[in-house]
């Protein structure tokens, strides 16, 4: 029997969930649905000095709203517990014990100061220095003191820290599901702390065994862990456990010139990049995709093309055929450039799909949240402007003439559309919009554009001037529909009080 699919994403709570990681959550979200499998959340708070408050919930409130939910984790709950590493403590020190009895692991006393004095000497003859095979046996470690010496040491309660005895003169095969095939010279990897004297396990060791108690049998992660994969292959040899299948995504590329994409190219350049809006302590605020106004389909959309391709033309995809076109075998080596206009791109697609009850709901709190009281129906206005419209709050630049009577006109349209003649031919058009009962975009487009060809006037003479009267720039959708929406009333005190205008 095939073993089930299990991935986990495992984000510290440092901060606010980078972008980044949540491309690493997506990929992992989509490998475990197309695969039948269970997609876990697990936070790796090993590090209490760097916990953030509120990052935790950030980072499960980004993944809700993405649509992109854990089947287990902190939150969510499941057989596999608990799913927070500060939760798990008490397992790790068993397994760092039975990796020094079985010789993979060793006590190292040596203090800061002692080792700093040794990075020193080294860098004074250019050197950098490794503690692992070549010196090993001459520090202050377990491999190099007597039993006795080692039992003293515990017993009086001099700090330690659990080392990796990484392999000497090896040939190590890795094999990435991304990369293909490569070897490592394990003389080159220094021996790592496993076990700090906090009584903490560091990530590496804390991360294995959680990933084998959990069963995972994936870890699709970032390029940054791609480091770190030969001392992890080591470990899951040295506890005789079969490893997981690993996956090391491509970093995610400044939008301009070379490297990683950062907090700071998004401040530059005025996108966000991170999922939702984060406030410091010290009360920075960095903006979030969510306040933005994009959508998390559009969100999704942009970034599964970091760093994958379908193989086909098709740009845009639900959730559902993400999930059955995903692969791991098409996702790229290298680095991903970050592109803000594409998820520009993408959200202006989503708008335009969205359903138009709920978009109509999401102008009116925008509305209101603005101060904006209306007896115009906003139902009506919404399809005429949504076709220019990338975000929710587009529809108010596009169209806040419907709320908000002009107070200037624009200069180079108005002097182009307003002549001698204008206010004349605008009385007129006044007059007939008096006249009309059914005040419908159809019948004063009949009333007004009969008047114009039986009176042998250019349209451009009534149809620009009576634009600019209505909404204050060469902007907006049909004039009539534009009329018909405001109300006769509303639409002639425009039109007359362009006339005033003109007048002065």
């Amino acid at each position: 029997m095939t073993q089930k699919v299990r991935v986990r994403f495992a984000p510290s709570p440092t901060g606010p969930l980078h972008i980044g990681g949540v491309r690493t959550a997506l990929f992992n979200y989509l490998f475990a649905k197309k695969h039948g499998g269970d997609f876990i959340i697990r936070i790796e708070d090993t590090d209490q000095t760097r916990y953030v408050d509120g990052a935790e919930e950030y980072i499960i409130e980004a993944l809700n709203w993405l649509n992109i939910p854990a089947n287990e984790g902190p939150v969510s709950g499941g057989n596999y517990g608990p799913y927070r590493q500060s939760e798990r403590k008490d397992l790790y020190r068993k397994y760092a014990d039975q990796l020094i009895e079985s010789g993979n692991a060793y006590y190292a006393f040596d203090t800061s100061e002692a080792l700093d004095a040794h990075r020193k000497n080294h860098e004074a003859e250019g050197k950098t220095f490794i503690y692992n095979w070549h010196n090993r046996l001459k520090l202050d470690n377990s491999l190099a003191l007597s039993e006795a010496e080692v039992k003293a040491k515990l017993d009086s309660g001099e700090e330690y820290v659990i080392r990796f005895k990484t392999p000497q003169d090896e040939t190590l095969p890795l094999t990435d599901i991304v990369r293909g095939a490569m070897k490592i010279d394990t003389n080159v990897l220094d021996d790592k702390v496993l076990f700090k004297g906090d009584g903490m396990p560091t990530y590496h060791l804390a991360n294995i065994v959680d990933d084998h108690l959990m069963e995972i049998t994936h870890v699709i992660r970032g390029e940054e862990w791609l480091p770190s994969l030969a001392l992890h292959v080591l470990l899951y040899r040295a506890f005789g456990w079969d490893a997981p299948q690993f996956a090391h995504l491509p970093l995610l590329m400044k939008p301009v010139g070379k490297g990683k994409l950062s907090k700071r190219d998004g401040d530059k350049m005025g996108f966000p990049v991170f999922p939702l809006e984060w406030k410091t302590a010290e009360g920075d605020v960095f903006s979030g995709y969510r306040e933005d106004g994009y959508l998390p389909e559009a969100v999704l959309n942009m970034l599964v093309f970091l760093g994958w391709n379908p193989g086909t033309e098709q740009e845009i995809f639900s959730l559902e055929e993400l999930v059955a076109a995903f692969d791991l075998a098409r996702v790229n080596k290298s680095g991903a450039k970050f592109d803000p206009e594409k998820t520009k791109w993408f959200q202006h697609h989503y708008l335009q799909e969205m359903d138009e009850g709920m978009l109509t709901a999401q102008f009116k709190k925008f509305l209101k949240d603005k101060g904006v009281t209306t007896a115009v129906d906003v139902s009506v206005i919404v399809p005429l402007l949504k076709e220019r419209a990338t975000f929710v709050q587009d529809l108010w630049e596009q169209g806040s003439f419907f709320f908000e009577a002009p107070s200037t006109y624009d200069e180079k349209a108005s002097k182009k559309a307003f002549k001698e003649d204008t206010p004349e031919i605008l009385q007129k058009v006044i007059e007939l919009l008096q006249g009309i009962e059914d005040f419908t975009a159809t019948t004063i487009s009949d009333e007004v554009k009969g008047w114009i060809t039986s009176n042998d006037i250019g349209f451009g003479k009534v149809m620009m001037p009576l634009r600019l009267a209505l909404v204050g720039e060469m902007k907006g959708p049909d004039v009539f529909e534009i009329s018909s929406i405001l109300g006769k009333k509303e639409a002639v005190s425009r039109i007359e009080k362009a006339v005033n205008f003109m007048k002065q």
